[in-house]
């Protein structure tokens, strides 16, 4: 994650060509170029569902096995081992037991998916410390940042600290406080995360 930013501050802050950046840190130029297309890694998406041909046959009797379960009490339900032997006696099934185990583990996971609607009121914020590496006279050094974020306005306020301390958190409380003063609510909630420095807090309009 470090050389991540690294590479991205190379070419985005200080201007240096994708060519040398990926020379410096010994990676290709298709690399660089994935790295500054993202703020943060991306991470592996896959691309096509898993194909499982020794099962595929039969992946309609077990979705319907699972189907029927979800109208049963959950002690009657099959297990992965139950599905396993009726398919073998009933279906003439003869692959191994643990594709169908992965299989239904999979489904089952995926039946238990849900989405949570997330929304934020105005004057709601979130709030933590970070670190950077930054270029102070000439000298590359580690800086601690404050990083707030006010989810419903999609507005943000950061500032740099030598050290997470508890001066820190003090001097810059009442100007990013200023930052959620902005908007127009009639309730305040500022939530701090990730920081023994910090802790949750709550606040009546200024």
């Amino acid at each position: 994650m470090e050389i991540y930013g690294r590479v991205r501050r190379a070419v985005r802050v200080e201007g240096r060509s994708q060519r040398a950046v990926a020379r410096e840190f010994g990676l290709s130029q298709e690399t660089v170029r994935k790295m500054l297309q993202y703020a943060v890694p991306p991470g592996y998406q896959r691309q096509q569902p898993i194909k499982r041909p020794k099962l595929g046959p039969w992946l309609g009797v077990i979705d319907a096995i699972l189907e029927d379960d979800k109208q049963r009490p959950v002690k009657q339900r099959h297990t992965a081992k139950r599905i396993f032997e009726r398919l073998k006696e009933e279906h003439g099934f003869t692959g191994g037991y643990t594709i169908v185990k992965d299989y239904v583990r999979s489904a089952e996971l995926h039946s238990r998916e849900m989405f949570v609607p997330l929304t934020h009121a105005p004057g709601e914020a979130q709030a933590d410390f970070g670190e950077a590496l930054v270029v102070i006279a000439g000298v590359e050094q580690k800086a601690h940042y404050l990083a707030m974020d006010l989810p419903h306005s999609d507005d943000c306020f950061v500032v740099a600290f030598p050290a997470e301390t508890t001066e820190a958190f003090l001097e810059q409380k009442p100007v990013s406080l200023k930052s959620i003063a902005a908007e127009s609510f009639s309730r305040r909630q500022l939530s701090w995360t990730g920081s023994s420095t910090c802790a949750a807090t709550s606040f009546r309009p200024f």
